[in-house]
């Protein structure tokens, strides 16, 4: 795998309209950034790109990377890019694992697919993984092969046991394992239960997600609880979580907490202000805004989260948060017609970004900033370049007629939004993924 800065012979093996795809013959310079790669299943695992290449220098380019981005596809002009903020020790930081499961030589193994395909590359341990999650999948794989359950075949559609999840909670040390099924029960559940119960004593949920269909989606629609708790708790900025194996939570707690202080930090939120916080998870920006607003809006399209997040609210008290399930494209327009109109709107969305639907709320509601956090530098410029150009439509410099006839969003309200400035966070050192928060300002 080539290191920027390399001296290299390459051979093209396949031409493409805007790039070109070779491998590599020889490294004939190494690049001053280049290092020994920890993993030694680096370069075949599909887990970790950047492994070898200098942790100081991995934030550089991620730095660029948000900044080119945001120039060529969200056309916006000199964006003011921070330096991306790293980790002090950036290994053991990945607070969940999910593991599919195969077999090898007839025994039960878990691991990683190898890049761009579902070839499973059976590991031991990962260095990015929390000690306790290599813990936790060791221990639940061997435990399952000792009472002979199998492994689930994506061509066959046979087998058992399709993956492995688990979680651990940094502050409070609980854990959970969740073993995803091609069954609705499984023989001997109740056994290895409790046999891991015995092995690992911070674990304090193990639960059965059930996932029948022939799907490259992980997790299905029902979970049972074999020993414990349904769900496990954890704390982050003074409030407490409530954790189920369906939510989603940033994988990376240390760097979760620089990301949501930045969050804070940005919204400036006092108790006069209003805020919506789509795409909300368990809560967790949403109840952080909650303890200095006057009224937070949480919207997640996600039954179980939602559930979590309301259970969070009354965990730490506060109840001047409401929870809305709907698709953000759907929420957001609903608070409009409610009348709400916030101070501050966050948005968080997946990694293919927010829906032109979303955008042209966003417009609509035209609160005084937003803050975008994303997962995904190219997503990310695409929607503020359109929220830059006053836009909710399929593309920047395009007006889009209301649906009620009422006229064009965007140029027809006279709303639009100037990037002030973004901030990466490293939240998956030795990945080419980079988080990002962006503040943007209502431009009268």
């Amino acid at each position: 795998m080539a290191c920027p800065g390399d001296e290299i012979r390459a051979e093209v093996t396949e031409l493409r309209r805007d790039f070109a795809v070779a491998r590599i013959l020889e490294i004939r310079r190494p690049s001053e950034h280049r290092v020994r790669a920890v993993c030694p299943v680096f370069g075949t695992c599909g887990g970790c790109q950047l492994q070898h290449i200098d942790y100081q220098h991995q934030l550089v380019l991620k730095t660029n990377l948000v900044r080119e981005a945001l120039v060529r596809i969200g056309k916006l002009e000199s964006p003011v890019v921070l330096p991306c903020r790293g980790m002090e020790h950036p290994w053991g930081y990945r607070a969940k694992g999910q593991f599919p499961i195969g077999e090898r030589r007839g025994r039960l193994v878990a691991g990683f697919y190898a890049q761009g395909s579902h070839r499973l590359v059976p590991i031991e341990s990962c260095p990015v993984q929390h000690p306790t999650n290599n813990r936790l999948m060791a221990d639940a794989v061997a435990t399952a092969g000792k009472y002979g359950i199998t492994a689930y075949n994506e061509r066959t559609g046979e087998g058992l046991l399709r993956h492995v999840l688990t979680k651990v909670a940094a502050d409070t040390g609980q854990a959970m394992v969740a073993f995803v099924t091609n069954a609705r029960a499984f023989a001997h559940e109740q056994e290895i239960a409790r046999e891991l119960s015995v092995r690992l004593p911070a674990l304090a949920s193990v639960v059965q997600n059930v996932n029948l269909e022939r799907t490259n989606r992980i997790l299905g629609q029902v979970t049972r609880t074999l020993y414990g708790e349904p769900a496990i708790e954890d704390r982050m900025g003074g409030l407490r979580f409530r954790v189920s194996a369906e939510s989603f939570v940033q994988t990376n707690p240390e760097q979760a907490k620089v990301t949501y202080d930045q969050v804070l930090a940005y919204a400036q939120v006092d108790a006069t202000k209003d805020a919506v916080d789509a795409y909300c998870g368990i809560g967790t920006i949403t109840l952080m805004l909650a303890r200095k607003a006057r009224h937070v809006y949480g919207i997640e399209n996600v039954a179980a989260a939602v559930g979590d997040a309301r259970q969070n609210a009354k965990l730490n008290r506060l109840d001047n948060v409401e929870f809305v399930l709907a698709d953000a494209e759907k929420g957001l327009p609903e608070l409009i017609r409610r009348g709400v109109r916030p101070n501050v709107l966050v948005l968080d969305p997946p990694r293919k970004g927010v829906d032109h639907q979303v955008v042209r709320a966003a417009l609509e509601m035209a609160p005084d900033r937003i803050v975008y956090v994303s997962c995904e530098p190219s997503t990310m410029a695409r929607d503020l370049g359109k929220l830059a150009a006053g836009v909710g439509g399929g593309g920047v410099g395009e007006e889009v007629q209301r649906e009620d006839g009422g006229g064009a969003i965007g140029g027809g309200l006279g709303v639009r939004y100037r990037l002030v400035e973004a901030q990466p966070v490293d939240m998956f050192p030795h990945t080419a993924h980079v988080e990002t928060v962006a503040l943007l300002e209502r431009v009268e």
